[in-house]
């Protein structure tokens, strides 16, 4: 069966699996192999630095000192540190007795390994002569802990002027499961398509059907006919990337009749990954990039061509 040759091959991290997440090495490696998106995550230091981390801050089980030693939970905010403060922490080895060690045994380390601006990456991507790769960029606020970052609308300011300056803004999507970072984006650069994130199980729950949450800035599917993808068409929104376990064939063809692409998160397995190829969605986020390009190829999904490069 063919596929849409528009079809979105995310490296999650930068490929965490392969190696560590979002650092140079990862994204030179992504781009190496080949990748439409290299998908990743923002916060803004103390002194106004755009860097890229999932966390809101060092992260426990990733960020070592000088001496060697983990940082102790929880990791400080990027909103208390200067990025030279940053920039002495070494993520590129897992803490080796951590869950997320057991989650991603084979990941390659590379001892020395800094956080990165997200000027570096732009850098490494021009270096590496790629002219049509893409950003995802997730905006890593919280609304249930607003003191751990800057407030919004100085966070998105932060990283539209980033990125105008750069001028990479013709090729970047912002992601965000907070809804009001997006709203933001779409009053301040309405070029450029925002992604909303969405979450409908577990203690992460991020939205639900029958009320609004923190997350989603007033919006609710209930004033929406119960649909999540006619919440997201009415806030704005041009692509829904939800958790690829809340998804159906039904909710992906609604969401295309209301002209939203769906690009789901975070798959990591073969069958998982032919499964949502079938469903028809328009992208799939993932750790593995490698075996994502190894299924798309059997499903006759056209593959981006590498670019090599070293970080």
């Amino acid at each position: 069966m063919a596929y849409d040759p528009v079809f979105d091959i995310e490296a999650h991290r930068g490929g965490r699996a392969l190696l560590p997440e979002n650092t140079l090495p990862a994204f030179a490696n992504a781009l190496t192999m080949g990748v439409d998106t290299l998908e990743l995550d923002v916060g803004v230091t103390a002194d106004g630095e755009v860097v890229v981390s999932h966390e809101r801050g060092l992260n426990p089980d990733l960020a070592r000192d000088v001496r060697g030693a983990y940082v102790p939970p929880p990791g400080p905010p990027f909103v208390t540190l200067k990025l030279a403060d940053v920039r002495s922490y070494d993520v590129g080895q897992i803490r080796p007795d951590s869950s997320y060690a057991k989650q991603f045994p084979d990941q390659h380390t590379i001892p020395g390994t800094r956080i990165p601006t997200l000027k570096e990456l732009f850098a490494l991507v021009r270096k590496s002569g790629n002219t049509r790769v893409r950003f995802n960029i997730e905006t890593k606020i919280d609304p249930n802990h607003p003191d751990e970052t800057l407030d919004p609308q100085v966070f998105v300011a932060k990283l539209l002027g980033l990125i105008e300056a750069e001028g990479f803004s013709n090729r970047v999507l912002i992601q965000s499961f907070d809804w009001r970072a997006l709203l933001l984006v779409q009053q301040q650069a309405p070029k450029i398509p925002t992604v909303y994130l969405t979450l409908q199980r577990g203690s992460g729950q991020t939205v639900a059907l029958d009320k609004p949450t923190n997350w989603t800035a007033g919006f609710s599917p209930t004033d929406h006919g119960g649909s999540l993808p006619q919440t997201i068409k009415a806030a704005g929104g041009a692509i829904w990337s939800p958790y690829f376990g809340d998804v159906t064939a039904a909710l992906i063809a609604e969401a295309h009749e209301l002209g939203l692409r769906v690009v789901v998160w975070t798959v990591n397995k073969r069958e998982d990954m032919a499964r949502m190829m079938e469903l028809r969605v328009d992208g799939i986020i993932s750790d593995r990039p490698d075996l994502l390009r190894e299924v798309a190829g059997e499903k006759g999904i056209t593959l981006p061509a590498g670019t090599p490069v070293a970080p």
